[in-house]
């Protein structure tokens, strides 16, 4: 079982996905899916039941739009840099005068939560604001229980489930604004989130392996055990003294592959198709379509 956020007929409702075609709906009494996973295992388990019965509300998948899983934010979008180290070496002297040695705990950011678009939406691409659009193919945390100063050994207690995030960035805007990464990876509408949340017991997250495709053309490929920081001590670092909320995502990092690292660099353009994915918890696939962010609105 997986569980998402769906529009069906006009409703934006908490659904469980039970096979490839669809599933059934979860009773709108239990809010949305913060409120689900901060509500803890008997919430989870009552879910799980009322999605299971024969007379529980049924979708296609076909006849619905799946949206991000989590519609509701009560931070920014916590974020990990350089978590693999062929992604790190791989951009080494090409940060333009903003490299940094090696570290040995992991980098933290946060992103603007405007970022989050649907598994299939277009990715808002205004060439205006940056020429150097750059795609990062992440797996996504989702926290499952409010905790701070979480030990390593306990950080599995934290985790609600895992899905998947393209962390796409402006590097021309990270380095206009000395090299840190908020406002150049926080452009709206420019994050595609999800499809699904997969359970953390329902998959072996550390034999996951994630790819990214541009225009059919693989690009990044990895295994979670390819990371530089585990999960579990990322948690445990990014909680020491610093509480994490059931329903905050993390993303966890990128690995090699990225456009500006290549030679020639590989940037993003309108009309560009992509797709994220990963054993076990699914696809996410964008086209980049260009638009303009420098309107004012109230």
């Amino acid at each position: 079982m997986k569980l998402g956020t769906i529009r069906i007929d006009g409703r934006v409702r908490v659904a469980c996905l039970l096979n490839e075609h669809g599933g059934t709906l979860v009773p709108a009494y239990y809010g949305d899916l913060v409120d689900i996973i901060a509500g803890g295992q008997t919430i989870l388990e009552m879910v799980r039941s009322s999605a299971l019965v024969g007379e529980a509300e049924q979708f296609n998948l076909t006849d619905v739009k799946v949206l991000a899983p989590i519609q509701r934010f009560s931070r920014d979008v916590l974020c990990t840099g350089w978590n693999y180290w062929d992604h790190f070496y791989e951009s080494e002297g090409k940060r333009e005068g903003q490299d940094v040695p090696k570290p040995d705990a992991p980098t933290f950011f946060t992103k603007a939560p405007t970022v989050t678009i649907s598994p299939d939406d277009d990715v808002a691409l205004d060439a205006r604001l940056s020429q150097k659009w750059d795609y990062e193919a992440e797996i996504v945390v989702v926290i499952g229980k409010t905790g701070r100063s979480i030990p390593k050994e306990r950080a599995h207690e934290h985790i609600f489930g895992y899905c998947l995030a393209n962390d796409i960035s402006q590097r021309d805007l990270q380095r206009r604004h000395g090299g840190q990464w908020f406002r150049g990876k926080s452009l709206d509408a420019t994050m595609p989130l999800g499809p699904w949340i997969t359970l953390r017991d329902d998959i072996a997250i550390n034999d996951v392996g994630i790819e990214f495709e541009l225009n059919g053309k693989l690009m990044q490929k990895a295994k979670v055990s390819d990371m530089a920081f585990p999960i579990e001590e990322l948690i445990a670092e990014l909680s020491l003294g610093l509480t994490l909320y059931a329903g905050d995502i993390l993303l966890t990092g990128t690995p090699s592959g990225i456009g500006n690292a290549r030679t020639p660099p590989v940037f993003l353009k309108a009309g560009d198709r992509i797709v994220t994915r990963a054993n076990g918890l699914g696809e996410l696939r964008n086209t980049l379509r260009a638009t303009d962010l420098s309107t004012y609105t109230a």
